[in-house]
């Protein structure tokens, strides 16, 4: 420790939470080799004292990728106040997913289960993944029903998991919504016999596949996705957005420690 700040060459302890510091071609290297990647927003984030599933799916996931910009800028403030030397690099959940679906491995047919969060998800994520070299048969397909929201009860799927242990796929891109797949992703990660790859990308293939607004390359680079979606959709993200401001109000409070666990939010 160092000022009471968690030093690792690897890893940045934010609000108990070990985030991935590496580039994104070693992030893809470590999940290549199996285990749960989940890409927490600040829309989730807020509620860490008071969700504990989604809470235990950050703690007990093998990578955890700072995607939030609004958290890196808010940590990198709180080092300079406190004049202690580093930088943390945001890692977008959609700079992850450009690469991973670069690489060799995801284009072997039959490697991969997704999980769609619709079928007309589905229908638009799959007509661009095969115009981009990647062939998804029906069987590797898995419609997510309507898991509880509730990002403090923990998710079961028997069906999944059934499916998940007859097909054996090296991996599992997880395409719906946070604080519903991450659960879900330790859920498998959790009860499965072996350690696929389990990837909760979320929106992520939806900005490339034109299920929701397009964010290139430049936005994501400057922190500007969440805008774009806001723009696209004022009324269903610009309430979520504004209500993550509380995120700041955590993190100046606690910094690198964890939060305490609450039962219940107050209202």
């Amino acid at each position: 420790m160092e000022h009471g700040r968690a030093v690792h060459p690897d890893f940045e302890q934010i609000l108990g939470v070990r985030f991935f510091t590496g580039d994104v071609h070693q992030a893809v290297d470590r999940m290549l080799q199996g285990g749960l990647l989940v890409v927490p927003a600040a829309p989730a984030l807020k509620d860490l004292q008071h969700a504990p599933a989604y809470r235990a799916s950050l703690l007990e996931a093998d990578l955890v990728i700072p995607d939030s910009a609004f958290m890196v800028l808010i940590w990198n403030a709180l080092l300079r106040g406190s004049r202690q030397t580093g930088h943390l690099r945001r890692l977008s959940g959609l700079e992850y997913l450009r690469e991973l679906l670069r690489r060799p491995e995801m284009k072997v047919p039959e490697s991969t289960l997704w999980i769609m969060a619709g079928e007309k998800s589905a229908s638009l994520n799959l007509a661009w993944l095969g115009n981009n070299g990647i062939d998804v048969p029906a069987s590797h397909v898995y419609m997510a029903p309507m898991y509880p929201k509730d990002e403090g009860v923990s998710l079961e799927d028997p069906e999944l998991l059934k499916l998940v242990h007859r097909l054996r796929p090296a991996h599992i891109v997880v395409t719906v919504g946070g604080g519903t797949q991450e659960r879900l992703g330790l859920y498998l990660r959790r009860n499965l016999t072996y350690v696929p790859g389990i990837h909760c990308i979320g929106a992520a293939i939806a900005f490339l596949s034109g299920d929701q607004v397009s964010v290139p390359v430049w936005a994501d680079k400057l922190y500007l996705g969440w805008l774009l979606r806001v723009l696209d959709d004022p009324k269903r993200y610009g309430p979520r957005y504004w209500d993550a401001r509380d995120l700041l109000t955590l993190m100046l409070r606690y910094r690198e420690q964890l939060p305490p666990l609450i039962s219940a939010k107050a209202s």
